[in-house]
């Protein structure tokens, strides 16, 4: 436990923080799953609406900082590659 001031608002703004980017990892990691749940299902529909959430949420997370701007362009990337995939076949 912090003795100094400065130490103990640290830790106040960490927790806070913190919770804050459980949240949205949370909230990331949900659309990814409902994503590839309707890529293995294969509605169209489905993926369609799901992607443009799930690109919003991970450019969002990731000018938060909650996730590295380069693990957000890769699962992008991934996923619209295996989104290509399916229009194509």
């Amino acid at each position: 436990m912090p003795n100094i001031a400065s130490a103990k608002k640290r830790m106040r703004q960490s927790v806070v923080r913190r919770d804050r980017n459980r949240g949205s990892r949370s909230a990331l990691r949900t659309s990814l799953r409902k994503l590839d749940e309707a890529i293995e299902a294969g509605d169209m529909d489905r993926i369609r609406e799901s992607w443009t959430a799930a690109q919003s949420l991970l450019d969002r997370t990731a000018q938060r900082g909650v996730i590295h701007r380069n693990q957000a362009a890769r699962k992008k990337a991934r996923l619209s590659r295996r989104i290509s995939k399916l229009e194509s076949s």
